[in-house]
């Protein structure tokens, strides 16, 4: 007997439906067309709307045009509009178009890249885009790359490798034994270390009580002649770009120093180290490639989509050994198979995303934008300077803290910044004090957003003074 109507006949059909995909795409492209000068920050009614969102789960499914309708009409208007030019929070990059038109390409695709088996093009990307990242950044020749979710997820990654290998030369295999009875090891870090290290720290059992934390100095960099004497149990980590103020540790004096004692070395450069690629840059980068590891997101500075983040190591199979899994229905092969370096078994095909972003950019497109990026950085902290604002570090890549002379002032202005809707940043505490944290991570960035934003921060100052 013939079976009644189900709903995957409705969407057989809409898998067919032209126009649905037609409709998509002019959403897409009405947002892209209105995204540089909407609101930044979504207005109050907008957010409002969205209870329009708030119901039960209806018994029966609504039609595919009707969904990507409702959410054009009452979702678009309060995304934040990250992806415009007058964005400067939490060192959000752009969309490289190439990579925008790549990831729209690729999502029918919609490939697990776990494995060769599973997406040969996923596989010769990620290798292809791994042989690129290391040339770019001038890492050690046959150092592995992981694309996984974000520099979070990096920095776990890069971590356990460092711990297991850690512990295997002194005779210990964690991954069979657990840290039951394990040797200790030391973690060395800087006091001022990226909040998802201590994280990734405490997810591998390492804590957060009996770090070391080592002093900064006046711009975040790790203060050398505080690091105590390093051996061979030691995990030690660097930053290339303080969360903050954007400054970088003395790799080179440091690193060469790590070497000799046997301690293990990671770098969390998440949007930093890309300054690596970046010939005007590069110098703050140097001394990286004595690391054995690192971690760097691609969907920051290099402007890729998002999720996109990358581990980075030296030691491939330390890499392998410390993420490897295996099972009877897993068909591993010759070529490349993406779970090997990552935590993640099933994983969308990210590389392709990157690999767009690279080829569009190239090598002298990647050192270009980094270099733009930090000159309107530079150009927004004078700015800002010149209308009586206070920067509190020297801008050295593409980080502005700023504040008044009054703390409360300080937050005041923020508050009016981020609500009027022409510019959004965040705050942060920088030695003690509440400062305004602007990230200039955007190409589609230009001096015209800037000098508006800066007229808003103006504008926010003169309304905090005068309110009581």
């Amino acid at each position: 007997m013939k079976n009644k109507s189900v709903v995957s006949d409705r969407l057989r059909q809409e898998a067919l439906n032209n126009e649905l995909f037609e409709q998509a795409k002019d959403y897409a492209l009405d947002y892209m067309s209105n995204t540089m000068n909407s609101p930044v920050f979504p207005s109050q009614d907008a957010i409002d709307q969205l209870e329009a969102f708030h119901e039960s789960l209806p018994d029966y499914g609504a039609e595919a045009l009707e969904i990507i309708k409702k959410l054009h009409r009452d979702g678009a208007p309060a995304t934040v509009a990250q992806t415009g030019g007058r964005y400067f929070g939490f060192v959000n990059g752009g969309i490289v178009p190439a990579a925008l038109a790549t990831k729209w390409l690729t999502d029918t695709w919609d490939q697990n890249a776990a494995m060769y088996v599973m997406s040969p093009v996923a596989s010769v990307l990620e290798e292809i885009c791994e042989q690129w990242l290391v040339d770019l950044l001038g890492l050690p020749d046959n150092s592995a790359a992981g694309f996984v979710s974000g520099s979070s997820l990096a920095t776990l990654c890069g971590l356990a490798a460092g711990r297991n290998t850690l512990l295997q030369r002194l005779n210990y295999d964690v991954a069979s034994r657990g840290l039951f009875g394990a040797p200790e090891i030391r973690v060395v870090l800087s006091e001022q270390a990226h909040s998802t290290v201590f994280k990734a720290l405490s997810l591998l059992g390492l804590g957060t009580e009996r770090l070391i934390k080592v002093p900064a100095d006046e711009e975040g960099r790790i203060l050398i002649h505080s690091i105590p004497k390093l051996d061979e149990r030691t995990l030690l980590i660097l930053q290339a770009g303080n969360v903050s103020s954007g400054a970088f540790d003395d790799f080179t004096s440091i690193c060469e120093m790590a070497r000799k004692a046997g301690t293990w070395v990671h770098i969390d450069g998440a949007f930093g180290l890309w300054a690596a690629a970046s010939e005007p840059l590069k110098h703050l980068t140097k001394g990286i490639e004595l690391a054995d590891s690192w971690s760097v997101d691609a969907h920051k500075t290099l402007n890729a989509p998002y999720d996109n983040g990358i581990v980075l190591c030296r030691h491939r199979k330390a890499l392998g050994q410390a993420l490897s899994m295996s099972a009877s229905y897993l068909e591993y092969s010759q070529q490349r198979d993406g779970m090997k370096y990552t935590p993640d078994a099933s994983q969308r095909a990210r590389a392709v995303d990157l690999w767009a972003t690279l080829k569009s950019l190239g090598k002298q497109g990647v050192s270009e934008l980094v270099e733009d990026l930090h000159q309107k950085a530079l150009y927004f902290s004078r700015s800002l300077e010149q209308n009586g604002f206070i920067i509190n570090n020297k801008v050295c890549f593409n980080q502005v803290l700023v504040s008044m002379e009054d703390e409360n002032l300080t937050k005041k202005t923020l508050e009016l910044v981020q609500n009027s809707g022409e510019c959004w940043c965040g705050g942060a505490t920088w030695k003690g004090k509440s400062v305004i944290r602007i990230s200039v991570s955007s190409y589609r960035t230009d001096y015209k957003d800037i000098d508006r934003s800066v007229a808003a921060f103006v504008q926010a100052k003169e309304v905090a003074v005068n309110t009581p």
